[in-house]
Order: structure tokens, then sequence, then C-alpha cells
């Protein structure tokens, strides 16, 4: 069982703010919006984002919410063109985006903002993909073995890249078609044993296959967690967890 990552959900406590701020930096429009009675789904992406290409979902709930970061989930990255990181450093100080880690702080090789609730976003240059696309979702796990385990056993992923450093490494999994207009999903390891928490401002990582129910039996051949399966979320769609906690969705879409 394979699928490609569909998008990244993120929870948000001023829904209006929140659309205007990735509206006005980013250029994301809306692609599909999901009403219910206790909380609103919006998903977000840029104009032109591939057919493969992962969306950004903010979820709000009802009412007066505040969320936690927590540690364990670290930022979302989207791109720009391999010459245009300080010109779109620029372009977001210019909107009034808060001057959180600019290029040069970061050896001109990426720079860092916050969105209105202190999401972090990584700004990463890339040769592919639509100027501000989702690049990659960065979780940080606390045994890499078991981490990579899970993302090859359990989904079949394959790494896509990595770095290591001094003191930590970063390991890039994505299914083994996947195109690079595709996000994929960054494992941080820090070499210190630390421990994280996970905060609920975070929400999960969504992995779209072809047949949901074939998918679960799959995941729960492999022993993955029976965190809510499908039949318990209406057919609709399922989620397990990492080794983590991290909540990972699985979903079907036209």
């Amino acid at each position: 069982m394979s699928g490609i990552l569909d998008h990244v959900m993120i929870r948000v406590e001023d829904l209006e703010e929140s659309l205007e701020w990735y509206q006005t930096n980013f250029g994301y429009e809306e692609k599909g919006r999901w009403e219910a009675d206790t909380f609103t789904n919006v998903y977000l992406g840029p104009e032109d984002v591939h057919e493969d290409g992962a969306l950004l979902e903010l979820t709000y709930n009802h009412g007066d919410h505040s969320y936690e970061l927590g540690d364990a989930w670290g930022h979302i990255a989207v791109r720009v063109p391999e010459d245009g990181l300080q010109d779109a450093y620029d372009e977001l100080m210019a909107n009034g985006v808060d001057d959180y880690r600019d290029p040069e702080s970061c050896d001109n090789r990426y720079a860092f903002v916050k969105d209105p609730d202190g999401h972090e976003i990584e700004i990463v240059k890339r040769d592919h993909g639509v100027k501000w696309s989702l690049d990659h979702t960065m979780i940080r796990v606390e045994d890499a073995d078991e981490a990579l385990g899970f993302w090859t056993r359990k989904f079949e992923y394959e790494h896509a890249g990595r770095w290591e450093a001094d003191t930590f490494s970063n390991y890039f999994m994505a299914p083994p078609d996947a195109p690079e207009e595709a996000m994929t999903v960054e494992l941080t390891y820090n070499y210190d044993g630390r421990e994280y928490t996970m905060g609920d401002a975070w929400g999960h990582l969504c992995v779209r296959v072809d047949d949901l129910e074939e998918a679960w039996d799959d995941l729960m051949t492999r022993e993955a967690a029976d965190y809510r399966d499908p039949e318990s979320c209406d057919h609709n769609y399922a989620f397990t967890k990492d080794q983590d906690g991290h909540e990972i969705e699985i979903l079907t879409r036209d």
C-alpha cells in the first residue's frame, strides 16, 4: 500500500485572519471547504498547484479556542525559485510579515516565517513546483530507526533525500513513484535523546489512496495503530498513528 501525501492539517484560532494571511502572502486560493456543526475545514493551495501537489488544510473549531504548538511538529515548507529566496522574503516583509529567520541568518539556503498562529513556515529553494507550493512537512521523531521503519513498512515510502549533521539528521520520505512536485515528509531526529510534546495546534498528515478499505487492511496487516477505522468514520476516511503519536489520515479522493 502506497499513497501520495494529499494535505497537511493545522488548527487556527481565527479562520478569516488565517485565510487572509495565506491568500495575501502566498497567493493561495480556496480549493475546498467542509462546514460542520462545530468546525470548518478549508483547503488552500496555489492556483496552478500540481495534480499531485499537497494542499494546506486549515481547521477552525467554532467558538473561542486556543492551541498549544508543542515541539513534536516542526514546520511546513513552501517552494520558491532557486534564485528567488531573498526576493520572496523581501516580498513577505513588505507585506508586513514578521521577520523571523531571514535568508542571511540561514546561510542563504532557506528562511523561516510564522503565520498568525505561530506555525513555522520554511521557505526553500527549488527548481520544480510552482511558487509557494508545499514542499515538505517536518515532524520530529524520538527513534530514527523506528520512524524510518514505520514509513517504509506501513506505507512503502522510500528515502527522497537525507541530511546528516553533527547533532541531528533529516530524512525525507515519499512514495517511490511520486513526482517531484509532490510533498514529502521530513523526519527530524536529534541525537541527544530528547522527548517531545505533541500539542494540539498541529493536526495530521494525510495520505491519499486508491481504495480506502484495501489500504486499511494493509495497514492492519502491517501492525499499524488502529486509531479510527473506516467504519467509525462512515467509510469516508480513517486514521492511524506513527510510533510517536503523529496522526495520519487515509482517504480516497477523486
